[in-house]
């Protein structure tokens, strides 16, 4: 064998190495690139709000609208996220460590389902693990932001929080006329008479209107019983306040819907006190986010 072949066969080694060295190294690096992007599934960040030695009560912050967006996890800085709120939830309740928790509420509401789900995790921490639930309402605690206090142990709100808006709303919007006067037509296809329900291309029919009447019916008595349940309060009287308008934290305080008026410092004080806590840490859990959330934009 000639000088030159053994070169190349040296040479064809070399550039396997080279080859397989590089698709490891750039593998590697693409599955490092892409865990920058995902948060970790470890225990939530805590930031101590006051100092303790003895028992531990956590915060937990509800803040925006609450609907599940789908929102990846370093979208939370701005935004609330349901998915890992209620992780937040099911980390303090199962933290042996944790003896009570209260939730910061600062909120006008969302979805039926979103809220449902968050009053459901309230009531297993409750039942399940024997902890109390405190609430601090802030600016705004409505509809679905009062929907998620209703079963908590103990309500406390500012007295110029607003509240209430207890009830379920749904809407839609009629365009027909306007595209009438710019000479727009509709053609409709549908498998069912209720298929295009809520349209915006027409009228909606009594039978439309008093379908989604029963939908809505149904929603707001569940809403109602919620209270109901957690307040401890007749039905009637729900009714009577359960009628869409808000309240500020002091009417909402007259009328049995909150327990106390004060603020956040106040609800961890009242905490202490009524659950016979020692030298109590508070600490807020805040979520693991990484350097990539600084170049977020709302």
């Amino acid at each position: 064998m000639t000088g030159k072949r053994w070169l190349a066969i040296l040479l064809a080694i070399a550039l396997l190495f080279i080859s397989v060295g590089f698709r490891f190294a750039t593998s590697v690096a693409s599955e490092r690139f892409e865990n920058v992007f995902v948060m970790d599934d470890g225990p939530f960040t805590e930031n101590v709000l006051v100092e303790g030695f003895g028992d531990k009560i956590v915060v937990l912050t509800v803040n925006g609208v609450i609907q599940d967006l789908g929102q990846t996890p370093f979208m939370t800085t701005f935004t609330y996220n349901h998915a890992l709120f209620l992780r937040m939830i099911e980390e303090a309740a199962q933290d042996r460590t944790v003896d009570g928790i209260i939730l910061s509420i600062n909120s006008p509401g969302g979805g039926v389902v979103e809220s449902a789900e968050i009053h459901e995790k309230i009531v297993e921490v409750q039942e399940e693990y024997n902890k109390p639930v405190y609430v601090s309402m802030g600016n705004t605690a409505a509809s679905g932001g009062y929907y998620i206090a209703a079963s908590a142990d103990k309500i406390v709100a500012h007295p110029a929080t607003i509240t209430g808006s207890i009830g379920v709303i749904m809407e839609s919007i009629n365009v027909s006329e306007l595209a009438e006067n710019y000479g727009i037509d509709f053609n409709t296809i549908k498998s069912g008479e209720f298929k295009d329900i809520m349209s915006a291309t027409r009228e909606m029919t009594t039978e439309e209107k008093t379908l989604l009447q029963t939908i809505i019916d149904d929603m707001y008595m569940d809403f109602v019983q919620v209270i109901v349940d957690g307040r401890g309060m007749s039905e009637e009287n729900v009714l009577e306040l359960a009628d869409g308008r808000i309240y500020t934290g002091k009417q909402a305080n007259e009328n049995g819907l909150v327990d106390e008026l004060g603020t956040l410092d106040d609800t961890i004080e009242l905490m202490v006190d009524e659950q016979g806590l020692v030298n109590a840490q508070v600490v807020e859990y805040e979520y693991s986010l990484n350097w990539l959330d600084m170049f977020n934009v709302s």
